[in-house]
């Protein structure tokens, strides 16, 4: 549907797809340019960068006993040994990638289950309303950890169950977010334009209400990534993870916990590596919701967001 101004004349509209790139990427760039989203951004791309490419600047391989069992750091060895003589430094750098991807999918798995749970249940009311949000209380009545727990203790530790499982706990909290969203944008005159054209409801969702939930769908993934990142690695320190002789920083921290007063960079290394993560994550995340309600937008950037949303579909 074309925007149409006072008179005979439509006016030339921009492609919807790509008005709305443009409105979550200015978005994102401004609250990049914010004290608060500079910091976050700068911290997660860094133990993001030391995850990715960790692997193949490890000096040894993961299994490999190379010193005396929990040797001080070294020139050789510049974070000790573990307790079976294998390099800290090796295990540190190779154990965020498995980490990393599994909590990135967990969150898409999340925030897609609880977008499509919260944009049906506003949009069609009623019945499917009342059975979704039901659902979703019931899901919500246990602890994330205890809910992810429970699959696992049920159908085993297998990493493709974890995911799911940490995604499914998102769906609750991102539907109760989108829910109350798409109530308001639902109400919108160009919402209501293609209904009496007859569009059908899930296209109605699909191409008029999804796009304009783009603000509050970006922070609420980087809410969830953070907590897929938490819960993750807490379920690999409980010995829910990959199996040995594989790295990952959860497991790293179990596995050397008891032999801390000995060689500590062992358990203080990946427990660093995962605090700041998530604390730069979490703080671009408050960076895009502060951007998203005017408190960090500089006059120009704000009329430029304001222009570009919600939009009207062309």
């Amino acid at each position: 549907m074309a925007a149409v101004v006072p008179g005979n004349a439509a006016a030339p509209a921009v492609p919807a797809v790509r008005t709305r790139r443009r409105e979550w990427l200015a978005a994102l760039a401004t609250a990049a340019r914010t004290p608060r989203g500079a910091i976050g951004l700068t911290l997660a791309g860094l133990i993001i960068a030391v995850a990715v490419i960790g692997p193949y600047l490890a000096p040894h391989g993961i299994a490999e006993i190379v010193g005396p069992d929990l040797a001080k750091p070294s020139a050789h060895f510049p974070l000790g040994t573990d307790y079976l003589g294998r390099d800290v430094l090796s295990r540190v750098l190779a154990g965020g990638w498995v980490l990393l991807l599994m909590a990135a999918s967990a969150t898409a798995i999340g925030v897609s289950l609880g977008a499509t749970a919260g944009i049906s249940a506003a949009y069609l009311r009623g019945v499917a309303d009342g059975a979704i949000m039901r659902t979703v209380d019931v899901i919500l009545a246990f602890p994330q950890l205890v809910f992810a727990l429970l699959l696992l203790s049920i159908l085993g530790p297998r990493l493709w169950l974890i995911t799911l499982a940490v995604g499914i706990t998102h769906a609750p909290q991102v539907g109760r977010v989108i829910r109350a969203a798409t109530l308001d944008v639902s109400e919108q005159d160009y919402v209501k334009a293609v209904e009496l054209q007859g569009m059908r409801p899930a296209k109605v969702m699909a191409k008029e209400i999804l796009p304009n939930l783009v603000t509050p769908l970006m922070v609420e993934i980087g809410l969830r990534l953070t907590y897929s990142i938490i819960i993750i690695a807490g379920l690999a320190f409980l010995g829910f993870g990959q199996n040995p002789p594989a790295a990952s920083w959860g497991e790293l921290i179990n596995d050397n916990r008891a032999y801390l007063a000995v060689n500590p960079w062992a358990v203080i290394a990946p427990a660093v590596l995962i605090a700041l993560l998530t604390i730069g994550v979490n703080t671009y995340s408050d960076a895009i919701a502060r951007v998203a309600i005017g408190v960090d937008r500089r006059p120009e950037e704000a009329a430029l967001l304001d222009d570009l949303g919600p939009r009207e579909a062309a």
